[in-house]
């Protein structure tokens, strides 16, 4: 999970480890999460699969600024 502070808001990428059949290479589902004073404001559902833990966590960020940006 990384976090950062974007508009007054605080925005969060998620990395779900996905792995269906242990001779499947690891993947990884990315989501995002906004709060607010310590409130859940909107949160994603799965956004899209990654190879990698960290592309997951940026395309959650990515998708929490682009809601911010549109609603904040």
């Amino acid at each position: 999970m990384e976090s950062e502070s974007y508009s007054g808001y605080s925005v969060w990428g998620h990395a779900v480890l996905q792995q269906e059949d242990i001779l499947q290479p690891e993947r990884y589902a990315a989501s995002g999460t906004i709060t607010s004073s310590g409130k859940l404001v909107e949160a994603s559902g799965i956004l899209a699969y990654f190879d990698t833990e960290e592309e997951a966590q940026h395309a959650g960020l990515d998708w929490a600024r682009a809601w911010v940006d549109a609603h904040g």
